[in-house]
């Protein structure tokens, strides 16, 4: 009765389903894989919305939206305790959120110079470096060669027009704060309980990018449509995804996961081929695909 009692998504009261309850019933019931996919659609979607915003906003202040409703919403969730801290669990939790609005504030502003699935894909660099750093084996160095061609391929050295030098510059800056973000995620997942380490970070984040994001948006950010937005673009590319991710790594073991977001940057040209129009020449799927394969090597390999 009790073990019933507490997988019931009904409240026994009102007869009204439990949106909770419901919410992790229809987490329990799909496959793993299934969430992770559906992760990286979500925060793919999230950002094709996001750059439909950017003849409205400036990504600086779209990042704003982003990650201010990304962290009203965890900080309500998972409200993280500040008394006791040490300087330890400060610098670290600081650190932490300080690079996740950097690589936010650099990936838009690259989002906004290059069509998605290529800002994704030169972002993707900063990961598959970690797990090479992490790996001694020379077949690695297959896959860091496999990612370079594929950075090459990208690179604007005709008159491309939909590729930007800037864009690239930003994009790897995305990267190599997606890097750190994975090391400061992982110090901040052994000091903070819970996912109160990620709802700290994004609160700090949130105080950092306000600055810019205030002053670049002006009094367009009051506009109750463009608020609405950003709080759809927060949750589809923050807390749906993040929330996903950590019921499939419950389920799954971590090389799997790795391999499956691997695809992250298909997924991007994709989504950015049917909801925002960008057409990519063979060239630019031939690079996509290399650090896709490049990503994939690695996870397996190690």
């Amino acid at each position: 009765m009790t073990a019933f009692a507490l997988d019931d998504p009904f409240d026994r009261r009102s007869g009204v389903p439990r949106p909770g309850s419901l919410l992790r019933s229809a987490a329990d019931s799909m496959p793993p894989s299934g969430l992770v996919l559906l992760a990286i659609f979500s925060v793919q979607l999230g950002a094709g919305f996001a750059k439909e915003l950017f003849a409205a906003l400036p990504p600086s202040a779209v990042v704003f939206l982003r990650i201010t409703a990304g962290a009203i919403i965890m900080g309500a969730v998972a409200r993280p305790k500040l008394r006791g801290m040490s300087w330890r669990h400060w610098a670290v939790g600081l650190g932490f959120g300080a690079t996740l609005g950097l690589m936010n504030l650099s990936f838009y502003e690259a989002l906004s110079r290059l069509p998605m699935g290529i800002a994704v894909a030169i972002e993707f660099l900063g990961p598959l470096g970690v797990a090479v750093a992490a790996s001694r084996r020379r077949l690695d160095l297959l896959w860091v060669g496999l990612a370079g061609l594929g950075v090459v391929l990208l690179a604007p050295w005709g008159q491309s027009q939909s590729v930007s030098w800037a864009g690239i510059g930003f994009a790897l800056v995305a990267g190599v704060c997606w890097a750190a973000y994975i090391v400061l995620s992982a110090a901040a997942g052994r000091r903070f309980p819970g996912t109160s380490g990620l709802s700290f970070a994004m609160i700090v984040s949130a105080v950092v990018v306000a600055p810019v994001g205030v002053v670049t948006g002006g009094a367009d950010l009051l506009q109750p449509e463009l608020v609405l937005i950003g709080l759809g673009v927060g949750l589809l590319s923050s807390v749906i995804p993040y929330s996903l991710e950590l019921q499939a790594l419950r389920r799954m073991p971590k090389h799997v996961f790795g391999i499956l977001m691997s695809l992250e940057p298909a997924v991007a040209a994709m989504i950015g081929l049917v909801v925002l129009g960008e057409v990519l020449h063979m060239q630019q799927w031939a690079a996509i695909a290399c650090i896709v394969a490049a990503s994939l090597g690695a996870t397996r390999s190690r």
